[in-house]
């Protein structure tokens, strides 16, 4: 059959190498065994190294590197391991993330609100500028960003503005990344999933009162189940999206379509 006659083919990642931050729990988990699931050799980046060890052992071919993304240092020891490792670096997830839920603006010190958007927006622009001039000299690769529904909309009455604050500033700094480097085949996408039980949104899920604000709130009538982040993911990731670039698909249940 020809090789333009069999779609899923261009969902493999066989031979290619992808970084994916905040590793260590949650989204992070599944996007780093998926991504290894159709080929790809993956370094694992997070703060909790015994987290990221067990995680290794578990993917053929893993490298776990602990890693604070708020801290460049960290940042710059992480794309220098990778590349001394594998000598490529293909695809970036950013996903690495902290929220100021909960918190009401007029109560939000400056300092809480720099910490998310050190992590959420200044370290997805830093590993973006990290990776990009190996991929830009390849003439190929594909950039991730994790954002949210809440770069969308707002999160009220779930105060926090940090988060929807850095969350909107990765939107717009994934359209401005992925123009800049289009014509030089460097792709840059996000995704903006709505609610999914991770360790940002335990309490959230724990509380009564909150879950099934989320629910009703959501037009599925239910939040997002990881696995259902998959298909985005791999499209995003793969060649399946050669032609996609600055574009955020939203996985929100109908959140935003109200």
């Amino acid at each position: 059959m020809s090789s333009d006659l069999e779609p899923l083919a261009a969902f493999r990642l066989d031979g290619r190498v992808a970084i994916v931050t905040g590793a260590s729990s949650g989204l992070g988990t599944r996007f780093a065994q998926i991504l290894a699931a159709v080929g790809a050799k993956v370094v694992l980046a997070a703060r909790r190294a015994d987290r990221l060890a067990a995680l290794a052992k578990e993917i053929p071919d893993a490298v776990p590197v602990t890693c604070d993304v708020a801290n460049p240092t960290d940042n710059e020891r992480l794309i220098a391991t990778t590349l001394e490792h594998f000598g490529q670096i293909d695809i970036l997830i950013n996903n690495a993330g902290a929220t100021d839920g909960g918190i009401a603006a007029e109560e939000e010190t400056l300092e809480e609100f720099n910490r998310v958007v050190a992590v959420n927006q200044t370290a997805s622009f830093h590993l973006a500028t990290l990776v990009a001039p190996k991929m830009l000299a390849r003439g190929s690769g594909s950039i991730v960003n994790i954002a949210s529904i809440h770069g969308l909309c707002a999160g009220a009455p779930n105060n926090q503005a940090a988060y929807v604050a850095s969350k909107s500033a990765v939107i717009g700094m994934t359209r401005e990344l992925a123009v800049q480097w289009a014509s030089r085949g460097v792709r840059v996408n996000a995704i903006a999933p709505a609610y999914f039980e991770t360790e940002l949104t335990t309490e959230m899920f724990a509380n009564e009162r909150s879950a099934a604000w989320i629910q009703r709130n959501t037009p599925m009538r239910r939040p997002g189940r990881a696995e259902e982040l998959d298909g985005a993911l791999l499209y995003l990731a793969s060649d399946a999206s050669s032609y996609v670039t600055g574009t955020t698909l939203v996985v929100d249940g109908g959140w935003t379509a109200r």
